[in-house]
């Protein structure tokens, strides 16, 4: 009897550490979950849905970068994504492979998490930021980073301007 307890004792103990390292990558609150460690703690609680074609294997891999940065975040994929980027006012120049919305603004495409950070930290009155195309080395994408991430913010009225450069 002795001997059995001691047994269930360690795969409890097991089971506990085993769940602490992976709930932070399903989007639960284990170790590492919204640390400072695991991105801006500003992201702990931060909702957002990311919008992906069935083709596409870049768009879960910028999930599960957005995922390991803190963010609660519900992918959704579908055949043809085009009204969803035209209902948040993406414009053509700037379109991605994928679209995702956080609160009333828009993020299109591969846009690394200091460049949310900004968007959600200064509140801007636009309707979203892009990054168009899929430049080698953002994050979900392979390859080394060939220069600077020019991210764009998008007016209300569709023009757009540079938001940063990272």
């Amino acid at each position: 009897m002795e001997i059995g307890l001691k047994h269930v004792g360690i795969a409890l103990i097991v089971a506990v550490l085993a769940l602490s390292l992976v709930l932070p990558f399903l989007g639960g609150s284990g170790a590492g979950g919204g640390s400072p460690a695991s991105g801006n703690s500003n992201s702990a609680g931060l909702q957002a849905v990311l919008y992906k074609s069935s083709s596409c294997g870049c768009c879960g891999v910028f999930g599960s970068y957005l995922q390991g940065k803190g963010v609660n975040l519900q992918i959704v994929t579908q055949d043809d994504i085009s009204g969803i980027k035209r209902k948040a006012g993406v414009p053509s120049a700037l379109q991605s492979c994928h679209t995702t919305i956080i609160g009333d603004y828009f993020v299109e495409g591969h846009i690394p998490k200091e460049a949310i950070d900004k968007l959600l930290a200064e509140k801007p009155d636009i309707a979203g930021i892009a990054m168009p195309g899929m430049p080698s080395g953002s994050p979900g994408m392979p390859g080394a980073k060939q220069g600077p991430f020019v991210i764009y913010s998008v007016n209300n009225d569709g023009t757009y301007q540079e938001f940063m450069r990272i």
